[in-house]
């Protein structure tokens, strides 16, 4: 079970860090953002597919995590925690314990007989659920979420935390009592989504996807994000955030002429990063979650679904916001804000680069002392492949031009400034 309760870590020493930074990423690894999260020691390889998240990687998960949780709640979301092991029963209803129906399903046999499933999703679970809480048109709408391990038996999984067999998942279910309640909700979720993705640095490239459905409906709605490693394609409208997914060209009935009107015609390839069902009452009818109306008659309630993965949002941000020396956060995701470089060769910069920490911690700001006892040649590689926004360096040379030297992450700038003037200066 998954409890979402990281302590706030808002400060740390360096040495502290049971990490290491690596100078060769595993050479089984050929994505940007694998690589980059490996050597900066915020992921470890399990095996294909499967990633665990170390300190750093821990505490950029819980950013994304917590920006997705804000907009959420903001449209009336009710956050709860379903069980990973799945009750075949109920997947029967619903067609989809079939591994022809569904082909990426985990299963396992239990010791006194019978078989579980492993989440990849939850639409019967939740609709289950609901079955015990929903009786009235006026128990309508609700919306319900969580953050929840997935497994997928994917054929290959390659591209880092992009296609992965363990991650975590954000999936959102609506209830509705009608159409127009479900309409309505739909529009706010896809606003919802795009907060998220501008907020975490990837919404200039995301765009509101027509395509297919797959095991959930006829068609969705996806969010894909311009990315060379992508596997999906995506023929872009002109002018706006919007685009129609490749995969859907030869759907029976679909009028790919007529739709793809004000579109470019050189398909992009991209990374699906959320996605929007409207699920109408596929699985109500399957689990028997009913409500009665205001004269008493039954109805079976309208349900949407909508999944965002923090993992793979993570990986996409790594992968459109690096460069040759490592990572390059937007600051509303990244592990501190300032990283502060030690001269060790100076005994007054060791004193004034504690003194600053200190300032910052007791200011709250987010920050990271490298007093590590390297060379200052070694920690400005590793800060720039950690990427944080903005990098202070503390040395003799600094504090004989007047202070600290200060330079943004994205910015070739380098300036030298006094360390209580910190704090007026924007990035």
């Amino acid at each position: 079970m998954i409890i979402w309760c990281q302590e706030d870590i808002s400060f740390m020493l360096q040495t502290n860090l049971f990490t290491k930074t690596r100078r060769e990423a595993p050479k089984d690894e050929t994505s940007v953002n694998a690589q980059l999260l490996i050597r900066g020691g915020f992921i470890h390889k399990e095996m294909a597919g499967v990633y665990s998240f170390l300190p750093l990687g821990f505490i950029v998960l819980n950013k994304i995590i917590n920006i997705i949780r804000e907009e959420i709640n903001a449209i009336g979301g009710q956050e709860i925690l379903m069980s990973g092991l799945q009750d075949p029963a109920i997947w029967k209803a619903s067609g989809r314990w079939d591994q022809k129906v569904v082909d990426s399903w985990f299963k396992t046999t239990l010791a006194n007989g019978g078989e579980l499933g492993l989440s990849f999703t939850h639409e019967e679970p939740i609709a289950r659920i609901m079955t015990n809480h929903i009786n009235s048109y006026k128990d309508l709408p609700k919306y319900v979420y969580q953050f929840q391990t997935k497994f997928r038996n994917e054929k290959r999984s390659q591209g880092g935390l992009l296609r992965t067999r363990e991650f975590i998942m954000k999936d959102l279910y609506s209830f509705s009592a009608t159409q127009g309640e479900l309409d309505e909700f739909y529009e706010k979720a896809r606003q919802a989504y795009v907060n998220i993705f501008n907020r975490i640095g990837i919404g200039d490239k995301t765009y509101y996807t027509l395509a297919s459905g797959g095991v959930f409906s006829r068609y969705s709605h996806e969010f894909q994000t311009v990315c060379e490693v992508g596997e999906d394609e995506i023929y872009i409208k002109e002018g706006a955030l919007e685009a129609v997914n490749k995969e859907i060209m030869n759907d029976s009935g679909f009028d790919s002429g007529e739709t793809l009107k004000g579109f470019t015609r050189i398909s992009e390839k991209s990374v699906e990063v959320g996605n929007i069902f409207k699920l109408g009452t596929k699985y109500s009818e399957a689990l028997g979650l009913k409500y009665h109306d205001n004269i008493g008659k039954e109805h079976h309630v309208i349900m949407g679904s909508y999944g965002i993965a923090p993992s793979r949002s993570m990986g996409t941000v790594v992968e459109l916001h690096h460069d040759d020396q490592g990572i390059i956060w937007p600051a509303s995701i990244a592990p501190f804000k300032y990283h502060i470089l030690c001269d060790n060769n100076s005994d007054e910069a060791v004193k004034q680069s504690n003194d600053l920490y200190a300032k910052l911690v007791a200011d709250g700001s987010e920050s990271l002392l490298d007093d590590r006892p390297e060379t200052l040649a070694v920690k400005i590689k590793d800060a720039d492949l950690i990427g944080c926004p903005v990098r202070i360096i503390v040395s003799k040379k600094s504090l004989e031009a007047g202070g600290v030297e200060v330079k943004g992450r994205k910015d070739s700038n380098i300036k030298v400034i006094a360390s209580e003037n910190l704090f007026n200066l924007k990035f």
